[in-house]
């Protein structure tokens, strides 16, 4: 059992001495390359689809955005917390009556992001339609 477990380590630390070797020793055409400038906090699906709502809106409710983007209450939250972290969007939190009421807006932050994300993403598209 104890020599299963140990090749098991050794398996796991093979895997990631290769991946380090493999990212330490980019290709010069790959570094420069527009994808490897991405951002990385829009990238994702979700927090990409919140910041383009929030974009097209005034202003979204958390159960507008929750209906928009098919979530849970839980994984929304996550999104949107990483986004209100990095600045691109403000979360301001009230009531109406007795029900809580979170409302987010992007911040000029995050159009700023969006706008960087849009030309990266032509940038791309233009160099694979010119092959």
């Amino acid at each position: 059992m104890a020599k299963h477990a140990a090749l098991k380590h050794s398996t796991h630390k093979k895997r990631e001495t290769s991946g380090a070797l493999a990212a330490a020793e980019p290709h010069a055409a790959k570094a420069n390359h527009p994808a490897h400038s991405l951002d990385r906090l829009i990238h994702e699906r979700m927090r990409l689809g919140i910041i383009s709502a929030l974009a097209a809106n005034e202003s979204l409710t958390f159960n507008d955005l929750k209906n928009l983007m098919h979530t849970t209450d839980g994984n929304l939250s996550v999104h949107a917390r990483k986004l209100e972290d990095g600045g691109y969007i403000a979360c301001t939190k009230s009531f109406e009556g007795r029900l809580p009421k979170t409302e987010y807006k992007l911040t000029a932050n995050g159009k700023r992001a969006l706008e960087n994300y849009v030309s990266h993403m032509e940038t791309l598209i233009k160099q694979v339609r010119s092959r």
